[in-house]
């Protein structure tokens, strides 16, 4: 390594030495402009006339501009031998063989303009097993120099990547006001490109800067990870529910994991060959709901928790706090730690979740929403309430205090329609009438 190393910076210094003796002997023999000496008839003229103002102002012409051309010439050589000095830095830090039976996962920071990424790299640092196995790749975006003061002070704790493309991104008159949405899908991609491409990792863990994790999530995420390679009706794993705020979901339970067919996002892992998929089609903006469309998704699920890994601190973004203040702060984060490497996850695998999880959910006695207000239900099991249009959903999910919305017809965690949560301690599945197909993306 330290001799490609040192090769390659010879290399570079050759070139540079090379190409400023070439410009200095093309300076050089450039041909003297009229009136200066060596021209034709110069001392002739000269004897006759004398020097004149005009002959002087060529002269200090030529020179200042050949100065300012040599002196451009010098940046841009100077600007080449940083290139290659950071492209052979990020080779240096392509992801090494991992262990036997030891997966490298790195960890995707997204940062932009947030200080407070400090209390996201804290805790990662805090719960790391292993700088090895997962390596932490910071990507900052916005050139905000209080932010890439606070990464830096981490050291070699962290790789710290800066995207260099700062500029605004040419949008539509009335698509001016997401400009924030446009930069942040060209930072995903860019960053993405440098985790698969120049790094070489196969499989990374995105996390925006505004998020905590919970004690297990390294375990959780290096436990799925095999199922999320050998099981192609899986496109990843994310560490988020989206309804599950405190008193939606069943903390005796934060072993429990799902199926959905709704992209959650906000820590999700991901592996090379879906981003080799994604990324010549990756959108413009707005990555996540395009994400979320039927195209992309192509009928593949995610695996989600029951109590979510991830806890996002981030009221002020380019979301302008959109369902933060109602629903995002109050999600409840996993406190204690669950060995999910020890555990059988094989009830995941596709066939056997779907049978498993239809028998449960339509074997759950059909009730109504009143039923449910009024605390008219007998014994302490699951229930179920049908809906069998969009509207008929929208107001049972919002009565029953979670998300409403859909995207291309698929409700948040929902699984083949169903949307699963806790109320007042009893298992509640939102589902449609049994039978249910295809999800209708009209209902968005």
């Amino acid at each position: 390594m330290l001799r490609k190393r040192g090769s390659l910076i010879f290399c570079g210094t050759f070139l540079f030495v090379t190409w400023n003796a070439v410009l200095v002997l093309l300076l050089w023999g450039r041909p003297p402009a009229p009136g200066q000496p060596g021209e034709p008839g110069r001392e002739q003229r000269g004897a006759a006339e004398g020097p004149t103002d005009d002959d002087d102002d060529d002269v200090v012409g030529d020179v200042m501009r050949m100065a300012d051309t040599f002196e451009k010439e010098l940046e841009l050589q100077r600007n080449i031998l940083l290139q290659i000095k950071k492209q052979q830095s990020l080779r240096e830090l392509k992801a090494p063989p991992p262990p036997p039976g030891r997966p490298v996962v790195p960890i995707l920071v997204i940062a932009c303009n947030r200080v407070t990424v400090r209390r996201c790299l804290d805790k990662l640092l805090e719960l790391r097993p292993s700088a090895e196995l997962f390596p932490i790749i910071v990507s900052q975006d916005c050139g905000h120099a209080e932010t890439a003061d606070a990464i830096r002070s981490y050291g070699g704790q962290v790789i710290h990547l800066k995207q260099p493309d700062l500029s605004d991104v040419a949008v539509r008159p009335e698509h001016k006001k997401f400009q924030g949405y446009y930069k942040i899908s060209r930072h995903y991609r860019w960053a993405l490109n440098q985790v698969f491409k120049t790094l070489s990792h196969s499989s990374v863990v995105i996390v925006e800067d505004d998020l905590e994790v919970a004690p297990d999530f390294f375990e959780y995420f290096q436990a799925l990870l095999p199922a999320l390679r050998s099981d192609p009706s899986l496109w990843c794993v994310s560490a988020w529910n989206d309804n599950g705020r405190d008193g939606y979901v069943d903390p005796g339970q934060a072993d429990l994991l799902y199926r959905t067919d709704f992209f959650p996002g906000l820590g999700w892992m991901l592996l090379r060959e879906l981003w080799e998929e994604l990324e010549p089609k990756w959108p413009a903006a707005f990555w996540d709901d395009w994400m979320r469309q039927p195209e992309q998704r192509r009928g593949r699920a995610c695996i989600r928790p029951e109590v979510s890994r991830t806890l996002t601190f981030g009221r002020k973004g380019v979301s302008l706090g959109q369902f933060y203040d109602k629903y995002l702060r109050y999600i409840k984060l996993n406190n204690k730690f669950v060995p999910f490497t020890e555990l059988d996850l094989s009830y995941l695998q596709e066939e056997t979740y779907r049978e498993r999880f239809e028998k449960e959910v339509y074997s759950a006695p059909l009730v109504t929403y009143e039923d449910v207000k009024q605390g008219q239900l007998k014994g302490s099991g699951p229930v179920r309430l049908q809906y069998s249009q969009k509207d008929s959903f929208k107001v049972l999910a919002r009565n029953l205090g979670v998300m409403d919305d859909l995207k291309s017809g698929v409700p948040r965690t929902g699984y083949r329609g169903v949307v699963t949560f806790m109320s007042r301690g009893r298992r509640i599945y939102l589902a449609p009438p049994p039978g249910w197909t295809q999800y209708d993306p009209t209902w968005s």
